[in-house]
């Protein structure tokens, strides 16, 4: 049988290694349902990349088996961009955390997303830096009492959709690994985007920061906490008993039944982007009594930097013929220093 009629299976994607994470981490659901998708892209092995930063989610190439690189300390992005217009024709996923993503990697992160490589980015947030043992990080909120916060952390923290809408991405989601067909569902749908993809992924760290995201992935707690997004269909929550309507550009929650019907609500359209900014934005004040959004909050398309970046090598080509690199680094301005 050729090796292009094989068919793969997620057992595929699994390495020999120990997998080390602490056993209850969130890490290890988001794993499983990357290697169960990695059939479904109809991508060969050998052209799928993970590439990750510093931090607990950066142990995740040595989990897959695939080609995979563990870079340094925020720069995956920057890797991933270098060896995406190198070979264009790679999967490329890159695998960050919220303290390598956004602290040391937030210039590298933004680069990306504006440029628009077609790289699909897994930013897991657990509001810790767990790996370093428990400092609060960049998405920590105020008030929050770790290790370097001893007296609750006073920054400001980023809101890491609202940070990549600002950056021009062209695709931003959000899921979490307590809802594995949600999270699949989310990464094929990452894959699919042409263009880079931010999915950010609310992740347990069961030992520093346990129960985050509880009252969001709490199975009672979840349907009056939570707002699944399809593009198309009314905001409504809480067993179909809530939904959402704008008020000019502020989003309220209703009652549906005598006053309000399905007809009346926000209805999602994933390609508006400003009313992505305000789904970014919509939980930040817990007295609205707003859910947190799930799913494809906003996605356009845009050129590929890299596409881009071809066409100005054929057209360079054409013009001037083939390059002279010693010439180009000799230059042509000098300067005599005396």
């Amino acid at each position: 049988m050729s090796e292009e009629n094989i068919t793969l299976t997620p057992k595929d994607f699994a390495t020999d290694q120990d997998v080390r994470w602490c056993p209850g981490c969130g890490d290890y659901s988001i794993l499983k349902q990357v290697q169960t998708i990695m059939p479904e892209l109809d991508v060969p092995k050998e052209d799928i990349v993970f590439i990750s930063g510093i931090g607990c989610s950066s142990r995740f190439p040595y989990y897959m088996n695939t080609y995979g690189m563990h870079s340094i300390h925020g720069r995956a992005t920057s890797v991933a961009s270098g060896l995406k217009l190198a070979n264009p024709n790679t999967s490329v996923w890159v695998v960050t955390g919220d303290g390598d993503g956004l602290s040391i990697g937030g210039n590298h992160l933004i680069h990306l997303l504006r440029r628009n490589l077609d790289v699909n980015i897994l930013l897991f947030n657990n509001e810790i830096y767990g790996l370093t043992k428990g400092q609060y990080s960049p998405t920590s909120p105020v008030g929050q009492v770790t290790k370097s916060s001893p007296m609750g952390a006073i920054d400001h923290p980023f809101n890491p959709l609202a940070l990549a809408l600002g950056a021009d991405a062209t695709f931003i989601a959000r899921t979490a690994d307590r809802d594995p067909l949600h999270q699949r569902e989310m990464l094929l749908r990452s894959h699919k985007h042409k263009g880079s993809s931010f999915l950010e992924i609310y992740q347990n760290c069961n030992v520093f920061n346990d129960g985050a995201f509880e009252v969001m992935t709490d199975k009672k707690g979840r349907p009056f906490t939570t707002l699944y997004l399809e593009h198309g269909k009314p905001l409504v929550f809480a067993n179909g008993e809530k939904g959402i309507i704008l008020d000019g550009l502020k989003p309220k929650v209703v009652n549906l039944g005598a006053d309000y019907s399905e007809s009346d609500l926000w209805i999602h359209d994933e390609h508006d982007q400003t009313k992505a900014y305000i789904l970014t934005r919509m939980f930040e004040d817990p007295q609205d009594g707003l859910p947190r959004p799930f799913g494809v909050l906003y996605s356009e398309e845009r050129p590929l930097y890299e596409d881009l970046l071809e066409g100005q090598l054929v057209s360079a080509k054409a013009i001037k013929g083939e390059g002279n690199l010693d010439a180009l680094i000799a230059g042509s301005n000098t300067w005599d220093v005396k």
